[in-house]
């Protein structure tokens, strides 16, 4: 049960793997958004084997949506992404585990004894400070440490990576990012925030009023705080263009509860419907608005695109 990604095996279970799946140093994890924290335990899992294949494990789905499936959407990657960013710290191997209710029952001993021993034979851990696992988040670092020492594996505790502002965390990231600070967000992932996903049909609206949209369902991830943005888009092709998007629920035209995110992609025309985009938000332009009419919202749309483009320029992005 194995994908590749370049040089990136990804497989989906922990027993019968092949040989060359084993034996690895292994950095362990949810790795929701692959921020500066998470890059400081791969490095330091890489640092201590770097003989051994370098591997993360982690769940799929995230434990938090097993448990609280109701809850509104929180991920920053969903594993396309995050596998992606994996790839290029140099991992080679992700352990996706499928995370459900028997996997959810298994005690910390099982968990080290049965799949990081025997199932990956891994000769290294290393994990995050407040890393916790197995029924009721039953095991600790402390509980780690001493099973590993047990069965002969390597096992480091890599203290969390903070700044001025507090510990860097995937939680840090969801605030800034709801609270409209992009680049807030990009300094603590070492990249801009970005919305994977289709290029689906919509109302077509944008084109009547000359600002043709791209549109891109939110899906799993989470919603930034709503309004516009200066944007950049990465097409299936990798062509990469500067744009302004609006993520909201449109309450001029009343399209709907659901917000989705729309995308003026700038100097760019062609058919990308169904294609994969990806979309790196980087300014917040304003909050979401109600306009009169649809002069008053074509109007300030164009305010919006000269502000985007404005902003880029000074970022050095207005010709991504």
């Amino acid at each position: 049960m194995t994908a590749r990604s370049s040089a990136l095996t990804v497989l989906h279970d922990w027993r019968h793997l092949p040989e060359a799946a084993r034996g690895a140093s292994v950095a362990l994890g949810n790795f929701d958004g692959v921020h500066r924290g998470h890059a400081a335990v791969i490095r330091a899992a890489h640092a201590a084997r770097p003989d051994a294949k370098l591997a993360v494990l982690t769940f799929e789905p995230h434990p938090r949506e097993f448990f609280r499936p109701d809850d509104p959407a929180f991920r920053l990657t969903l594993p396309a992404e995050r596998n992606a960013a994996l790839a290029e710290l140099g991992v080679g191997l992700v352990y996706e585990l499928h995370f459900d209710d028997a996997f959810s029952h298994m005690t910390p001993a099982q968990f080290v004894a049965e799949v990081l021993h025997d199932g990956l034979r891994a000769v290294n851990l290393a994990c995050g400070p407040d890393f916790a696992f197995g029924h009721r988040k039953g095991g600790d670092v402390d509980f780690l440490a001493a099973r590993a020492e047990a069965l002969g594996m390597g096992f480091a505790v890599v203290p969390a990576l903070a700044d001025a502002h507090g510990v860097i965390s995937s939680s840090r990231i969801r605030r800034a990012l709801q609270d409209g600070y992009p680049e807030r967000a990009a300094a603590d992932l070492g990249r801009a925030w970005a919305i994977h996903g289709p290029v689906t049909h919509g109302d077509k609206r944008g084109r009547t009023i000359g600002f043709p949209t791209a549109n891109v369902p939110l899906g799993r991830h989470l919603e930034p705080a709503r309004g516009v943005y200066a944007v950049t888009v990465r097409l299936a092709d990798g062509r990469v263009f500067p744009g302004v998007c609006n993520i909201g629920r449109r309450p001029t035209v009343n399209a709907g509860p659901e917000s989705r995110l729309e995308v003026n992609i700038f100097d760019f025309s062609g058919d990308i419907y169904e294609t994969e985009i990806s979309v790196a938000l980087h300014a917040f332009i304003r909050p979401e608005m109600k306009f009169s009419g649809l002069e008053e919202l074509k109007a300030r749309i164009a305010a919006d695109a000269a502000e985007g483009r404005h902003i880029l320029d000074r970022m050095g992005l207005a010709s991504a």
